[in-house]
């Protein structure tokens, strides 16, 4: 590529914070529930680059042939990749993309299409540097860039900003099947790669009561490494679907002498915890299941397929709620 830089470059990241920070240097935008990617085209050559550096292209072919269709044929673009599902975005369907036969990426490509977000401008059409510019000058030139080059194109859409923090703060509020909380960054700065200066994300923390079905034992020491949670489906079957693992190693000594009494069954009589991943030893894979009398109130920040899609944070015991309480209809994943 003769472009002024080249993949792998490294995407500006944000810091998590608490709350959306004020003041007259900030701008904000959507945080959007997907893939980062950044768009390199040089001529009839389309480059998708990861948040770590990993080619993408191959498992986005109807956003490669988009970018293709462009008049530009010059340019590095940073945005998100997102897959539409029943007026949300659907996190799932963008893990199946990530798969090994072309075939499946192909029919996947047609029956759940991707879209591409784009909220940054590092090179422009004529093949010229700008990310080194301050972002307001760099959205100027991609909402002219966007104007002049996407128009009806549903595949490819340019990201909203505000410098309203009121604004900022619904779209926080309203955070959820779409949006995964909001993105604040300096207006005053260039675009710092590999860093996360200057950009700020918040996400809007939701709490949840489950049930502990079982639990880990650390990798070293016999102590707890981590609770296994569980929520009741309608049937009354009990499924597995995260884990907490925020404690410190006097607490996790008080956790192991609490639960190694409730060692039994019933543990998960639904979905049970799977197998271990290629990063667990021998021991941290193994889970003890629960006689199912404790539950416990985490903070999560998403929902998907059945599952906290991160770990959560223990926030408390909650002794005076009923087991049978903890179902899946007390989740807000709308």
């Amino acid at each position: 590529m003769t472009l002024p830089i080249k993949p792998p470059f490294p995407p500006m990241e944000a810091q998590l914070v608490d709350k959306i920070p004020a003041g007259a240097q900030w701008e904000y935008e959507p945080k959007w529930d997907g893939f980062r990617c950044l768009a390199y085209r040089d001529g009839n050559k389309i480059e998708l680059q990861s948040k770590s550096g990993q080619p993408l292209a191959r498992y986005f072919p109807e956003i490669v042939e988009a970018l293709l269709n462009l008049k530009a044929t010059k340019f590095v673009l940073d945005g998100e990749l997102v897959i539409p599902i029943k007026g949300g975005l659907s996190f799932d369907d963008l893990l199946q993309r990530i798969h090994p036969a072309a075939s499946r990426i192909e029919k996947l490509s047609r029956s759940t299409p991707a879209h591409y977000i784009i909220f940054d401008l590092l090179v422009d059409e004529v093949g010229k540097a700008v990310f080194e510019q301050p972002l307001v000058k760099r959205r100027q030139k991609l909402e002219k860039f966007a104007k002049k080059y996407f128009g009806k194109k549903a595949s490819i859409e340019l990201s909203p900003k505000t410098e309203d923090y009121a604004t900022a703060q619904k779209w926080l509020s309203s955070a959820g099947i779409k949006l995964d909380g909001v993105i604040a960054k300096r207006s005053d700065l260039p675009y710092r790669s590999g860093t996360r200066d200057g950009m700020q994300k918040v996400k809007r923390m939701r709490t949840a009561d489950c049930v502990v079905g079982g639990f880990r034992y650390a990798s070293k020491g016999k102590v707890v490494g981590s609770l296994l949670l569980g929520l009741y489906d309608d049937e009354g079957l009990l499924h597995h679907v995260g884990f907490t693992s925020s404690f410190n190693e006097g607490e996790k000594k008080e956790l192991t002498k609490k639960l190694e009494p409730l060692i039994g069954p019933p543990g998960f009589t639904g979905n049970a915890p799977g197998g271990p991943s290629r990063w667990s030893t021998e021991r941290s894979a193994e889970w003890q299941p629960l006689k199912t009398k404790l539950v416990v109130e985490v903070q999560y920040d998403h929902f998907t397929g059945g599952r906290f899609r991160h770990g959560t944070k223990f926030l408390r015991w909650r002794p005076e709620k009923k087991p049978k309480q903890c179902n899946f209809e007390q989740l807000d994943t709308h």
